[in-house]
């Protein structure tokens, strides 16, 4: 065999291209993993950030339905769709949901792993990241009131799915909403009127009334003012103008024999309730309104006493009037009772906002005198036709006068800056009817604050809406 020439290992001694490959070779792994951790770390924190956007969303969506029970439904549609699936190979875990419902609290949570793709060679096969979203009521205080048709459509047999009932249950979902399951929350004052073609303010409150009100009203046993009043002649007529400085005239539907022939007297809620049959000076005199209250449980039971009383027709303008007048300053102490003494506040009064929410089964309408037919109509806040309060002695001319007079009122409060919120439920489609959905549609603060309901069964979806609206929600984590 032929010798290695030493010169040969003396060369290989001193070549220093080995160590160096050596060194680059031990130094590779760890700038891989270096290298690999900043990138599988970005990753990680890429979906991170998109768990927490998605939660965002989703978690505001069910706060805005906290009650439902499709809630954590929402939750996970609004997530899904706002974390697309597979999103930079993430796998998401289950969320979790947890309410406080005491406090108006939503706590949404969500985890996910990613797979690494350098971090491996070091054994770490994925990283888990997580977001949590809370958020909470931060209801603004508010005065809110609801205006009502009670008028004998509504009755429709009296059965469970009646407008009436309807209505009622829309109603008692809205409040609890707003309640959060609490009898009282600082700041929030519910007021309701119901309205046939005159409102009743409640007997109690005779000194609204004129000097020698009932002079010349002989009421048969058994009888007397129920509360229903009149509307005001002239400048007052649909004012906020305070009573002190404009007082109202009662309300007594007039005995004749052909119509209403009293004695015998029939003024029973049943009897008004159900059918036209009814007699006395209160005819078509529905359930007495409730000023602004603070408790859950006392509007709750105002709801249940509304009624849909027959005869008189629909004056829309006669319940909105009154809606105001809950709500206007100058009416600050008048409503007594329940109500402290400083409602209504200033319309600009710091966090508090000034609502009315009107519905409406019907168009504006006075109905035909009972039993004599012909143009002339039952008795209203405005009497009969043919007396021309309404600067008509025409059925049609007076319907299209109470239009104009209920637009021109609904300018007035959103004026003042009060939220309108208006609805027609079950409003027939004929050109009449289509009147009366554009006169609410225009008296709404805005179209996304009108709700038609032409079939009725979503009209607790549409007061579930509106009370989500009124429910400010935040982040609060």
């Amino acid at each position: 065999m032929r010798s290695i020439c030493p010169t040969f290992w003396r060369g290989l001694a001193r070549d220093e291209r080995g160590g160096i490959a050596i060194i680059l070779a031990l130094a590779v792994v760890p700038l891989v993993a270096f290298s690999g951790l900043a990138i599988d770390t970005g990753r990680g924190e890429l979906v991170r950030a998109r768990l927490s956007q998605a939660l965002d969303a989703a978690a505001l969506a069910g706060g805005r339905v906290f009650f439902s029970a499709q809630r954590d439904a929402d939750i996970r549609m609004y997530f899904a769709a706002n974390f697309p699936e597979g999103y930079l190979e993430a796998d998401v875990s289950p969320l979790e949901i947890v309410e406080d419902r005491l406090n108006g609290r939503l706590t949404v949570t969500a985890t996910a792993t990613v797979p690494t793709t350098f971090m491996s060679v070091l054994g770490f096969r994925q990283i888990t990241v997580s977001a949590r979203t809370v958020v909470e009521r931060a209801d603004r205080g508010m005065e809110l009131v609801l205006v009502m048709d009670n008028t004998g459509s509504m009755y429709q047999g009296g059965s469970r799915t009646s407008r009436i009932n309807r209505m009622r249950a829309a109603a008692h979902e809205l409040v609890d909403i707003l309640y959060e399951g609490r009898d009282t929350i600082d700041g929030l004052w519910v007021g309701l009127v119901p309205y046939t073609a005159a409102v009743n303010v409640g007997a109690a409150r005779t000194g609204w009334l004129m000097p020698n009100a009932f002079q010349g009203v002989q009421y048969p046993p058994g009888s007397g003012w129920k509360g229903c009043v009149e509307a005001r002649p002239g400048a007052h007529e649909l004012s906020d103008t305070p009573p002190g400085n404009a007082r109202f005239r009662p309300f007594v539907f007039p005995a004749h024999p052909d119509d209403n022939a009293w004695p015998p007297l029939d003024e029973s809620e049943r009897t008004n309730t159900t059918s036209n049959e009814g007699r006395g000076p209160n005819l078509g005199c529905g359930p007495p309104v409730t000023p602004p209250v603070a408790s859950r449980r006392a509007v709750k039971d105002a709801i249940d006493r509304m009624g849909p009383w027959h005869r008189g027709g629909t004056i829309t303008s006669e319940g909105l009037a009154w809606g105001w007048r809950m709500l206007s300053p100058r009416w600050r102490g008048q409503w007594g009772g329940a109500t402290p003494p400083e409602l209504p506040l200033d319309y600009d009064e710091p966090l508090m906002r000034k609502v009315v929410i009107i519905l409406t089964d019907g168009k504006n309408e006075l109905y035909t005198y009972h039993r004599r037919g012909g143009n002339d109509t039952d008795y209203t806040a405005y009497g009969r036709v043919r007396e021309g309060r309404l600067g008509t002695t025409g059925k049609d001319n007076a319907r299209r006068e109470i239009n104009r007079r209920t637009a021109r009122l609904c300018d007035d409060m959103k004026r003042q800056g009060i939220i309108i919120y208006a609805i027609t439920f079950e409003v027939d489609m004929d050109s009449a009817g289509q009147e009366g959905r554009q006169l609410f549609r225009n008296c709404a603060t805005s179209p996304a604050h009108y709700f038609d309901n032409p079939v009725g069964t979503d009209l607790s979806v549409t007061f579930r809406t509106i009370a989500n609206q009124l429910g400010n929600l935040r982040i609060a984590e």
